[in-house]
């Protein structure tokens, strides 16, 4: 079924896919500084809301509700916006259209004279025999509440097993990533199975071991050897076996092998092996580099008219460094700052005047390992321990866009220091494995002629009528 809503508005259409960092930065930025005569705005996302994905560790952990990190588009957005709850699938570069899927199923179209590309990324997956069937993610709200209900899950089958072998098995936890969504999961994970067991008197707390594994020399490498070597002795003190230089070799419903060799029985493999540009970038048959939209410094797409790209998906030139063809790592901090630019430039392109080149400074990096351990490094200065930790929480609370947010999250941090933890499971999907393809949709993406078919179907019903 196709859709058209009637609008004899002249005005500019700006259509910005993906309500991220980078999608969300840029709506704002757009809603304060262009008059509402000069353009319409149309955010299309999924869902209402916008993740703030450095805290799912957290959620996982059950140190913050779900709903603390799920900041509502519809409260914090002016009502100037539109929201289409749908996700592109599809794009005609040469119409100017979008196709959309919305919740209910079906494919509406949505044209465009300027259209802002920040569909983020996905959880980047290899060839790996079980992999896909095996894998959980931690890359969606939906996954990180899956996750903490599964570890909990392998908690209580353990306790409720007399055979020896399979409690080992099941409360051996393999966390797959040595970046930061990697280090900080399986050190929040560590924490919540290590204060549960606690409640489990028929468990011995010896047999429970996690593992962190990554395919890189070294853990971490953007903060630097003197914090990544910090952030291995906190784990190592831990009790987190850090495996580096090995990666998966393959996985099944019982045991993890790695490609060192060693098989180890578990039933729980949480994979944060990096990211990929979502898939929709694919479709475009536009230039892409390691899989993102190729921009130029001032996010414009060369070669399509009024296309623009940003955030995780894009090559966005990091100019801030000397060498020839660096381009933003996919983080918040960039994707944030490059929403206000790309903003910026677009209404310089809506006024006739001159756009600029994204240029930003690092503000540093920050790690929070749960507990009142962290390793930070804010403008360039390398702390670890609780002072790394406070500014690890003082910066992601800064960030929160709401008022409303940064209550529920300061109130939970309060609230997990004081109380602690009640280690209960919802049954979330409780029948079914979760794996990463059902969390992500990485296959609701329409091959261009799928979007060509929907786009005559759609133009033949609009000349019917």
């Amino acid at each position: 079924m196709f859709l058209r809503k009637a609008d004899s508005v002249t005005r500019p259409r700006i259509l910005v896919v993906g309500a991220g960092f980078a999608g969300v930065a840029c709506v704002r930025r757009l809603e304060r500084r262009l008059e509402e005569r000069e353009a319409q705005l149309t955010l299309l996302s999924p869902f209402s809301y916008q993740l703030y994905l450095p805290l799912l560790p957290q959620v996982a952990a059950g140190v913050l509700s779900p709903q603390s990190v799920a900041l509502s588009l519809r409260r914090s957005q002016r009502h100037r916006t539109r929201i289409v709850p749908g996700g592109v699938v599809g794009i005609d570069t040469a119409s100017k259209a979008c196709v959309v899927r919305t919740i209910a199923g079906e494919y509406v179209t949505e044209p465009y004279d300027h259209l802002v590309l920040s569909p983020g990324s996905v959880t980047r997956s290899f060839d790996i025999p079980g992999l896909a069937e095996h894998a959980r993610g931690m890359k969606t709200l939906a996954e990180a509440a899956y996750v903490r209900d599964h570890v909990i899950a392998q908690l209580d089958l353990a306790d409720a097993s007399n055979d020896e072998e399979e409690r080992a098995a099941r409360l051996r936890f393999v966390v797959v990533g040595g970046g930061y969504a990697g280090t900080e999961t399986a050190a929040c994970l560590q924490l919540l199975t290590g204060n549960a067991v606690k409640r489990y008197p028929r468990l011995d707390p010896k047999l429970i071991k996690w593992h962190l594994v990554d395919i890189a020399p070294k853990l971490m490498p953007e903060l630097g050897d003197k914090l990544g070597a910090a952030a291995m002795e906190i784990l190592t003190r831990r009790g987190i076996e850090v495996s580096l230089g090995v990666s998966v070799a393959s996985v099944d419903d019982e045991t993890v092998t790695l490609t060192d060799g060693r098989a180890l029985p578990s039933r729980t493999l949480i994979w944060t092996a990096g990211v990929a540009a979502s898939p929709l970038i694919g479709t475009l048959g536009a230039e892409t580099f390691r899989g993102r939209l190729v921009v130029s410094a001032e996010m414009k797409v060369p070669g399509f008219d009024g296309l623009w790209g940003l955030g995780d998906a894009a090559a966005v030139p990091d100019l801030a460094k000397d060498e020839e063809g660096a381009i933003c790592p996919p983080t918040a901090q960039h994707a944030m700052r490059q929403g206000k630019a790309l903003a910026d430039n677009l209404v310089a392109t809506l006024r006739g005047e001159r756009t600029h080149p994204y240029l930003h400074k690092d503000l540093g990096l920050v790690v929070d390992l749960g507990g009142m351990d962290g390793v930070s490094k804010p403008l360039g200065v390398e702390l670890h321990g609780m002072p790394a930790q406070a500014v690890a929480r003082a910066y992601h609370w800064a960030a929160l866009r709401t008022g409303v947010a940064k209550t529920r999250v300061m109130t939970n941090w309060l609230l997990n220091a004081v109380a602690g933890d009640d280690y209960v499971r919802t049954g979330f999907l409780s029948t079914k494995p979760g794996t990463l393809r059902d969390f992500e949709y990485t296959d609701a993406y329409l091959t261009p002629e799928q979007v060509r078919g929907h786009m005559g179907a759609f133009r033949g019903a609009v000349g019917g009528s």
